[in-house]
């Protein structure tokens, strides 16, 4: 495993933060009782833990070290890291155990955009690694917001959630939702720290003190599938499951699609939802009817009266 272009700053940030949210008695420590100083675990606890020195991690977290790939696994086992957050911690210090994916092409294939058209009945988008919304079908413009009608630049579904208040109201739990979302755009950043498109979104999130306070406390995921629950002002409640697909030729596009149990009323909603902005769709592509001059012409035995 060869090193790579990491973030030693980042990665003692990130670890302060993920020692602070694990108690002793989490980690397999006793509790000794009396008052702590720091939350969670103490930079000598971590160390003990992980079976390395105390200096040796104060200057890991300090950024004044570049930790081994052993030490890595061994903080990662200690500090209790989920799958994500040890892929994170892997790639902040510059140890990815994948090569990073290369830049992202905002171009979405013929065939993903024919995909996309054929679910009729399911409510369906592609996201960028920046979560920015690079296509949607018919269906998720009538269950989210019709994206066609926001500028390209906006159309980014973190800037969105935070920003458009019908969106917002579309969830049932929007702070899971969105502080879901603010996680798999963390774990963007150790990928690709110097993506511009990243560093425009942050810059223009920092009015927003919710996104601040989840991105600061450096959660991170990549979540593949879960449960929404929708109100739609039309549809009603929708009870969907999502899932999200990963482009084989673009690896930086991920489809999302949410789909209803069979047979279930959330199902009947979105048939409804479907047959209704198909019928909308038809009505506005529908031409204006021509001029009918037949009647709007005298017959030709009243042209013969006009004569006369």
């Amino acid at each position: 495993m060869n090193g790579g272009n990491g973030d030693p700053k980042e990665l003692g940030t990130f670890l302060k933060a993920r020692r602070a949210e694990l108690h002793p008695l989490q980690a397999g420590l006793p509790d000794t009782g009396g008052r702590r100083r720091v939350a969670g675990l103490r930079r000598e606890e971590v160390a003990q833990l992980a079976a390395i020195s105390t200096d040796y991690y104060t200057r890991v977290e300090q950024g004044r070290m570049q930790a081994s790939v052993p030490v890595l696994e061994a903080l990662a086992q200690a500090l209790r890291l989920t799958d994500d957050q040890r892929t994170y911690l892997f790639e902040l210090a510059g140890r990815p155990q994948l090569e990073p994916p290369a830049r992202p092409d905002p171009a979405v294939t013929p065939h993903t955009r024919r995909l996309l058209d054929q679910l009729t009945e399911s409510p369906a988008l592609v996201l960028s690694d920046t979560m920015d919304v690079l296509t949607w079908n018919r269906l998720a413009a009538a269950l989210l917001t019709d994206f066609a009608q926001i500028p390209e630049e906006d159309r980014n579904y973190v800037w969105l959630l935070f920003t458009d208040p019908a969106l917002r109201a579309r969830y049932d739990d929007w702070p899971t939702g969105a502080r879901s979302c603010v996680a798999y755009l963390r774990m963007h950043t150790a990928r690709r720290p110097d993506d511009p498109r990243l560093r425009d979104l942050l810059t223009r999130m920092e009015s927003h003190p919710e996104f601040q306070r989840w991105w600061h406390a450096r959660e991170v995921a990549v979540q593949g599938t879960g449960n929404k629950i929708f109100h739609h002002p039309v549809a009603g409640t929708l009870v969907l499951d999502w899932d999200t697909l990963t482009s084989s030729i673009a690896p930086d596009q991920h489809i999302v699609i949410w789909t209803a149990q069979p047979g279930s009323p959330s199902e009947q909603a979105l048939h409804r939802l479907a047959m209704a902005s198909a019928a909308q769709e038809t009505a506005n592509e529908a031409p204006t009817p021509p001029c009918d001059f037949g009647e709007r012409l005298p017959s030709r035995q009243g042209l013969r009266r006009q004569q006369r």
